[in-house]
């Protein structure tokens, strides 16, 4: 019984390499692409129903967080009908590599809001540079299992990041298109970038 725990644990060990080193093909181009399009969305939203963000942070953020969990969710369900399809009976272990590598960031995006929020609220003006920030550290991190431009994409939301914490505080703090643009055209990016690589066939 011990040797057939010892080999079954050794299937899973290799079966979790091979996950590991093959190329994901859970994400679909146009599921990306309509993540980017709910984020341009938002942001036209936003400037409608809230005009002055900053006299209602709480409003704001729940604008942004609804719009993660949506978009995180149609790329969570397509990554799963896809994964089935595209690695067979490896799917298990691929999505679940493929969540790992996202996890730490997702986690991070996540404390740094609730810190934030609860001990710097003068500092909120910071989290649309953070999160994308954040979310670049997750691409590049997701980029082991993915096509070799989406380094590109993790690129786009570090420097537009980095825009953000240089540029949007004052006048421009909590701007719906310091989100909208981000993460409209990071989105966008990434699903032409799938699509070349042959997703739409995956």
């Amino acid at each position: 019984m011990e040797d057939l725990n010892r080999a079954l644990d050794d299937i899973r060990a290799m079966r979790s390499q091979m996950a590991r080193g093959a190329e994901f093909r859970g994400y679909g181009p146009a599921t990306v692409a309509a993540t980017g399009v709910l984020a341009v969305a938002a942001a036209v939203g936003q400037q409608r129903l809230l005009p002055a963000p900053g006299g209602n942070v709480a409003a704001w953020i729940g604008i942004w967080v609804c719009v993660a969990v949506v978009a995180v969710g149609l790329i969570g369900v397509e990554m799963v009908r896809r994964a089935r399809v595209a690695h067979g009976g490896l799917a298990d272990e691929m999505i679940q590599a493929a969540a790992l590598r996202l996890l730490p960031a997702a986690v991070a995006g996540a404390l740094l809001t609730v810190v934030l929020w609860r001990d710097a609220p003068d500092c909120l003006w910071m989290l649309p540079g953070l999160w994308q920030i954040v979310l670049s550290l997750g691409v590049f991190s997701a980029c082991e299992g993915l096509p070799g431009g989406m380094r590109l994409v993790a690129f786009w939301y570090l420097g537009t990041g980095l825009c953000c914490l240089g540029f949007c505080s004052g006048s421009l703090a909590f701007s719906p298109w310091a989100m909208g643009v981000p993460f409209g055209a990071g989105g966008a990016m990434a699903a032409v970038l799938l699509a070349r690589a042959g997703g739409e066939h995956g």
